[in-house]
């Protein structure tokens, strides 16, 4: 009885939903504005203001998140016509055209994202994240209906059948985290939802809150009734002010509607949800710091057992999963687990958003099928590197991993280590780098931010990070020495090997991928003893 009520329930809100928009559209141009924190930085805002100036009775304007295409930004479509760089000087020519894009014939799309299998990045760029109704009637919040209509064991059950692996970095298996929570017996449990998101080159969760914070929500909503948790934190990035804004606003018109809170949908199930911002710094990303900055404590980790999902925020049973987990949930309980199993690998099904950038010529955010090497995304989604230009390096995961050379661009992305060196795909960074950048300076880098980012705890971390960082230093002033290559070999796979938190356990990766693929470069910029 309480499927066909959950069931009917969703059918009246969806059919209300497509109510609304349609009359709201009716008749009307929908002229669409691309603005998330990307375009913003190009103007985008100006833009906005000046659209809704000029604008005629006729058409509507919807403000929307970036569809990743970053370079063009900032974006103005209206039906199948795509203005992009525009200026304010624009406007006038894009009012003009109206009736024509309205009419126009649909065009190919474009070679950015014509190589992407979209599934949480779904209609990111055309829906209006601060209007329910254009999300449901897009087809949102039909897989928490799904959900709500089963039990959490079948839920668990389809998820684990559909080889969903976490998204944020550590790829641990989906359903076997809920399922650890659901057999712990002590409540309440809590889901937190980590969009921390802190490293450089890597900008995909606040794609994600800004362009479809609805599908993020509507994934939190599945992954709590799975696991038996009553109240959901998102943790947002201290910096990320407009992916909170769209966050709160999103989370506000669920409640608004029944989706969060009492009784979701007749289904008896009750989900309390709050905005919570970070304590800044990279390491607020591991998933016991953000436990303790919740609780008010220092942004340091926990030791470990016991794991989250035992005794996790205020000693409780809890669920971290990481935004781009939760929003590609809705189209594995509406389609199925088959339909994701058609994606990817036999080994990593499904899609992975990569953040692209560096020496390319269309730097932004795209989702990709597992497997898809890194070439296909640098040349095929990136067009390539820039004219004049030639790739001698990737940084890939972001500074928790490691450098790639040019020989490995044929490495197909999955889950976990890319190379036993070092390089894994972590949260999906790419930056492409080329000989005008000095490995050097690529290799102080990311060694010194993960130096800067140690919260200090353990001593490995603590100690050996800036010292690396004195020893690359050391070899760029000319007085590098070979044995001060071996040290820093040492020392990176000891604080791989001994430090508390996946921050210290990552640090020394760039320093050895460096080593194993570099080394000979290397050893030549040092003098004998």
């Amino acid at each position: 009885m309480t499927n066909q009520k959950t069931a009917a329930a969703y059918r009246e809100l969806a059919a209300s939903s497509i109510d609304r928009v349609s009359r709201k559209f009716a008749s009307k141009f929908r002229v669409n504005i691309q603005w998330g924190h990307c375009s913003a930085s190009a103007g985008a805002e100006k833009i906005a203001e000046t659209l809704a100036a000029a604008l005629p009775e006729s058409a509507v304007l919807v403000i929307s998140g970036c569809d990743g295409a970053c370079y063009e930004a900032p974006v103005v479509t209206v039906g199948n016509c795509r203005h992009v760089r525009v200026t304010p000087d624009d406007i006038s020519r894009i009012v003009r055209s109206l009736e024509s894009c309205e009419t126009a014939s649909s065009s190919d799309s474009p070679p950015f994202f014509s190589p992407q299998t979209r599934i949480a990045l779904d209609g990111c760029g055309t829906l209006d994240p601060d209007n329910l109704d254009d999300y449901i009637s897009n087809g949102g919040y039909a897989g928490a209906a799904a959900s709500l209509a089963s039990t959490p064991e079948e839920v668990i059950e389809e998820v684990r059948a559909s080889g969903l692996r976490g998204r944020g970095g550590a790829y641990f298996p989906t359903a076997l985290k809920w399922e650890s929570a659901r057999k712990v017996r002590s409540t309440p449990r809590y889901l937190v939802v980590n969009c921390e998101e802190g490293e450089p080159g890597i900008f995909k969760d606040r794609h994600l809150m800004e362009g479809v914070p609805h599908r993020i929500l509507e994934g939190a909503i599945i992954s709590s009734y799975a696991a038996g948790v009553s109240e959901a934190i998102i943790y947002i990035n201290a910096e990320a002010d407009l992916s909170a804004l769209r966050m709160e606003a999103a989370v506000r018109a669920a409640e608004d509607r029944g989706l969060i809170g009492e009784n979701i949908l007749g289904s008896g199930f009750d989900l309390q949800v709050e905005i919570r911002r970070g304590a800044g710094g990279y390491v607020c990303g591991e998933e016991t710091t953000l436990l303790n900055t919740i609780e008010g404590y220092r942004r340091e980790p926990r030791l470990r057992p016991p794991f989250p999902t035992e005794a996790g925020l205020w000693a409780k049973p809890t669920v971290i999963n990481n935004a781009e987990t939760l929003a590609s949930l809705p189209f594995i309980q509406t389609n199925g687990a088959s339909a994701l199993r058609e994606i990817g690998t036999e080994s990593d099904p499904g899609t992975k958003i990569v953040s692209l950038s560096g020496i390319i010529n269309r730097a932004g955010v795209a989702e990709v099928e597992m497997g898809t090497t890194l070439r296909a995304i640098i040349d095929q989604i990136g067009g390539g590197p820039t004219k004049g230009r030639a790739i001698s390096m990737l940084g890939v995961g972001g500074p928790s991993s490691g450098i790639l050379p040019v020989s490995m661009l044929d490495t197909p992305i999955k889950g976990g280590m890319l190379h036993e060196a070092g390089v894994m795909l972590g949260a999906g960074g790419v930056i492409v780098l080329d000989d005008q950048t000095s490995l050097l300076d690529v290799m102080r880098n990311l060694a010194a931010y993960n130096a800067d980012e140690s919260c200090g705890k353990c001593t490995p971390c603590r100690e050996g990070t800036p010292r690396m960082v004195e020893l690359v230093d050391k070899i760029a002033a000319g007085d590098g020495k070979p044995q001060d290559i071996e040290e820093m070999e040492y020392l990176a796979t000891v604080v791989n090997s001994a430090s508390l938190c996946g921050l210290g356990q990552a640090a020394g990766n760039p320093i050895l991928s460096a080593l194993h693929f570099f080394g000979d470069e290397l050893a030549s910029l040092t003098t004998a003893p």
